[in-house]
């Protein structure tokens, strides 16, 4: 999959897979005294401050129609807030490490909306490895959330932002093609950071914040590597790859991020939970292998939902 990029788009992917692998342990350090909705909205409001000021000196104003505009108003909603929204609050109640092998499974999720949104056909193979990665996912809820409600209500949090990550991304590529990168990951960062700001006025006023040198030096990792550069890298990469091949960063962020929350916040790695990761990433493997192969497909625009050759 890799081995096709040209070398600058090879190193830009590595970028991206390293921080936001890194980002999950930092946001469980930013929750044990910040609230969640108040954290991620300082985050996203701070990260649109920088990105505003770098594509003014750099770029000029922007120009874009009225349906990008909306566009990066949605996806400003559903690619940030809402999916970082719900992670930042899911981090305050699980693990940083089965936080990040929840969140693997989205490519699976962008394979699913990509023929709803583009009207394509499914591979066969891809479909039965969305299954067998859901039966995975299910295990680890079953054994390792089922233990009280508040493992239960964190790891449905992830869940459904997957199914919006999922969304979004294909969302993001079919609409935003002629957006400058800079200023559209700009205006999305604005609109999270207004939207998480008011969630947290209604939703977080009884709880305070502590904001010690821990939390403030790990949001400004956060801010400044995990938003601004990596933002702005992953939509420079969208306008040259399929959103198949940049959900892959997925496969390789759960390594990241277990190692760092073992390692780093002594997190422990139960084997129930490494069992559902390597199942979840060799079906999200499969996936994207069978989007290459001209394999049997499952035509979803079908009435009878047949099979079919490419």
């Amino acid at each position: 999959m890799l081995s096709r990029l040209p070398r600058k788009h090879y190193a830009a992917y590595g970028l991206i897979c390293l921080i936001w692998g890194s980002t999950w342990g930092a946001i469980r350090l930013v929750v044990r005294d910040v609230p969640p909705l108040l954290a991620a909205a300082v985050r996203f409001f701070f990260a649109a401050v920088l990105l505003v000021l770098i594509a003014t000196i750099r770029i000029g104003r922007p120009s874009l129609s009225s349906r990008q505009w909306l566009s990066l108003a949605v996806l400003g909603i559903t690619m940030m807030a809402l999916p970082y929204g719900l992670l930042f609050w899911a981090e305050y109640r699980i693990t940083s490490s089965l936080t990040a092998i929840l969140f693997s499974s989205c490519p699976l999720f962008v394979a699913l909306f990509t023929p709803l949104l583009s009207q394509t056909r499914v591979p066969r193979r891809a479909v039965f490895a969305m299954l067998i990665a859901l039966g995975g996912i299910s295990a680890l809820f079953y054994t390792e959330l089922y233990a009280s409600s508040d493992l239960l209500l964190g790891g449905g949090a992830v869940m459904l932002a997957v199914i919006v990550s999922g969304w979004s991304s294909v969302f993001a590529k079919r609409e935003l093609a002629d957006v400058n990168p800079v200023w559209g990951t700009a205006v999305q960062f604005c609109v999270s950071a207004v939207a998480l700001g008011v969630g947290s006025l209604m939703l977080e006023h009884d709880r305070p914040a502590d904001w010690n040198q821990t939390s403030i030096l790990a949001l400004a990792f956060l801010t400044i590597f995990g938003s601004v550069i990596a933002f702005s890298v992953y939509y420079w990469l969208l306008r040259s790859l399929h959103a198949y091949k940049l959900s892959t960063t997925n496969l390789v962020v759960p390594i990241v991020a277990t190692a760092e929350g073992a390692l780093l916040l002594q997190e422990r790695v139960p084997l129930v939970m490494a069992g559902a990761a390597v199942v979840v990433l060799v079906s999200v493997v499969i996936v994207l292998r069978a989007d290459d192969d001209r394999a049997p497909t499952l035509n979803l625009d079908a009435p009878s939902m047949g099979i079919e050759d490419e």
